[in-house]
């Protein structure tokens, strides 16, 4: 070989080393850049005490899983907005507050009639996905409505306990609601008022929607298929990733969704070690609120350390089974689930960005929109 081949395959190698490293480098960038909280710094200690407090009340009169319950309904306070005024932020979250308690009784309802869970878990889906993008919410979006509709399809609750434990996630949004009024007020006037977004129907959003319900419904029916003791994580799990509409923010994501709940399978399995009391455990929610809410929009990676342990102290503590699940077993299945949900998630991902999947769903969005006329 002439030495000027040498040269210039030498050259070929170096330039593809330099690419490669440059690639690396740009993801770990992406992997381990810890943003800025875009956020008042007190909206996490606000966020943890509105869905710490319901478990502090089971815990006074000795009721922890009816608490943790009513803290699912809390959750409806994530999605208070930031801008516009009074009536806009109040309604926003009762909106949110409604659709909450309406997730959970079908799911309720449903669970006494097994063939109807996937009916209407598709249905709860496909109202939050669509609501969500038609608002354009901000993360979380509809992610706790739809978790608390998917937790109701499968939790153990006697029939003759179904309208109380309605009740509870309804206490747990009314008192959502009144923080978040109290909080609002003191928003508003410490601080301008920012205008709110105008709403107006995006191309594509049923069709996204669409996609994104069916594979989320998917990543369900496989866990059921498989019999895994908590499915809804799995379709959780989907339902986050496929959130993102950049391929390398599902990539980034998934990545810290599984890395995240390595280290929180630890944590969990550490803190359970501990035999917490009643009041313990509701201290420890609202530590792992805090935490999680702090982080979520700086690094999701470091959010999803707590936000395993968080689920798993809801699976442990908030069951009304005789006997709870054993702590090994909830740990195992959340890695599996996890896992499986974000296989499904990226595959969905890549299908939200295939043109070719693109062609008969906007004929059928173009159908419907002339139809109803929209």
């Amino acid at each position: 070989m002439s030495e000027s081949k040498q040269q210039k395959q030498g050259s070929w190698w170096s330039a593809l080393f330099t690419r490669i490293k440059l690639l690396i480098d740009g993801e770990l960038g992406h992997l381990l850049t810890i943003n800025r909280s875009q956020r008042p710094w007190h909206m996490p200690i606000i966020m943890a005490i509105a869905i710490s407090f319901p478990v502090f009340v089971g815990a006074y009169f000795g009721d922890l899983a009816s608490g943790i319950k009513a803290s699912l309904g809390s959750m409806i306070i994530l999605n208070l907005p930031l801008a516009g005024t009074l009536p806009y932020r109040l309604v926003t979250v009762m909106a949110w507050g409604f659709a909450m308690i309406l997730s959970f009784a079908l799911g309720l309802m449903a669970q006494q009639l097994p063939v109807l869970r996937l009916p209407v878990f598709m249905f709860i889906a496909l109202g939050v996905v669509m609501l969500g993008r038609y608002y354009r919410q901000p993360p979380p979006a509809g992610l706790f409505v739809l978790m608390a509709g998917a937790i109701a399809l499968f939790i153990p609750v006697p029939i003759d306990q179904t309208l109380s434990a309605i009740g509870l996630v309804l206490l747990g949004s009314g008192s959502s609601m009144l923080l978040a009024l109290l909080y609002t007020l003191f928003l508003l006037a410490a601080r301008p008022i920012a205008p709110a977004p105008s709403y107006q129907y995006e191309p594509d959003t049923i069709s996204d929607s669409l996609i994104v319900v069916s594979f989320v419904s998917l990543a369900l029916v496989i866990a059921v298929l498989l019999d895994m003791p908590y499915p809804y994580w799995a379709a959780m799990s989907c339902f986050i990733i496929i959130q993102g509409m950049q391929l390398r923010t599902m990539w980034i994501k998934q990545l810290h969704r599984l890395l995240g709940t390595l280290v929180g399978m630890a944590v969990a399995n550490w803190m359970l070690s501990w035999g917490l009391s009643m009041w313990g455990v509701a201290v420890a929610i609202l530590a792992m609120m805090f935490l999680i809410e702090s982080f979520v929009d700086r690094h999701y990676g470091l959010a999803v350390i707590f936000i395993t342990p968080l689920t798993i102290f809801i699976a442990e503590y908030g069951s009304t089974m005789l006997v709870p699940p054993v702590a090994s077993v909830v740990i195992n299945a959340r890695m599996i689930d996890t896992a499986l949900g974000c296989a499904i998630g990226l595959s969905g991902g890549l299908a939200i960005h295939s043109a070719r999947l693109r062609v008969p769903l906007r004929r059928f969005e173009n159908w419907l929109l002339l139809r109803f006329g929209a």
